[in-house]
């Protein structure tokens, strides 16, 4: 799943590649997936979108809001550029074609919204809404003092991983991201908050502070695909491929378990549960 890094690569691939375009058709839903999230009902997404010029795109927390003349598009999924004369996967929950005989698409792979509201409508879900009002990670004001604001006395009884990764306290950072996060800052992802010191804390901070920093430096993850299907140049240490291989600074087995409706990968030696 896309999470921060990604959604910048592709926002700033968007700014790049599509800045200009004219959408002269488009479709929504041609494929219909459970887990497909529109504004409104899809068979009007050609009325909405033909006419319109993309004008430019940013990265909020794991949503690409792509700005047109008039309206917007919020995605949380994986899009697709395609060239001129391209066959066009069957699969797509969105499909975008521009005057100049290039595409873009849009699927689904576990779940993903594209919202594309009309005036009065709401812009997009919750968590973007929420993404657009706090600090990005990537912003020089997600420093140590509004990290350590976060940890108030509820999320004090959290574990590290639910920390981290729910209630969007840092836009865009999930499962999939704090895996490295935890592995670099050598906090197992069930302790629980309350129960670090204030160096483990302050480790913490700049573990996700600089590994975020450095996957959205290489255009997000080697598990996750941009917008030319091309994998992202961050070499992802903790993953379901990973598990079971060691653990690259001190050779012990990674392991993976089920936690919290995902799976976790840690070293059980660099990440001792106490």
């Amino acid at each position: 799943m896309l999470e921060l890094p990604e959604a910048t690569a592709v926002a700033d691939q968007i700014r790049a590649t599509l800045v200009g375009k004219r959408i002269v058709d488009a479709a929504a839903n041609e494929s219909p997936h459970r887990f497909a999230w529109y504004t409104g009902d899809p068979a009007e997404y050609g009325s909405r979108l033909r006419g319109q010029t993309i004008r430019g795109a940013e990265a909020y927390g794991n949503h690409v809001e792509t700005r047109l003349d008039n309206r917007m598009l919020v995605t949380s999924t994986s899009l697709r550029f395609h060239e001129r004369g391209a066959t066009l996967p069957a699969n797509r929950q969105l499909r975008l074609e521009f005057a100049d005989g290039t595409a873009l698409t849009a699927h689904v792979q576990m779940w993903g919204v594209m919202f594309c509201p009309n005036e009065g409508e709401d812009a997009g879900p919750r968590d973007y809404g929420v993404a657009k009002s706090r600090h990005s990670v990537l912003c020089s004001e997600f420093d140590e003092p509004y990290f350590l604001s976060l940890l108030d006395d509820a999320a004090r009884k959290l574990s590290a991983k639910a920390f981290l990764a729910t209630e969007q306290r840092i836009p865009g950072l999930g499962n999939g991201v704090l895996q490295d996060m935890l592995w670099t800052a050598h906090i197992h992802p069930k302790r629980k908050m309350a129960d670090l010191s204030d160096g483990e804390v302050r480790r913490l901070y700049a573990a996700v502070k600089s590994v975020m920093l450095e996957m959205t430096r290489l255009g997000g993850r080697d598990s996750e695909k941009d917008l030319f299907g091309q994998s992202g140049g961050y070499r992802t240490v903790l993953g379901p491929k990973t598990a079971g291989t060691p653990c690259p600074a001190c050779g012990a087995t990674i392991r993976k378990e089920n936690y919290l409706g995902g799976n976790i990968t840690y070293c059980p030696a660099c990440q001792p549960l106490p």
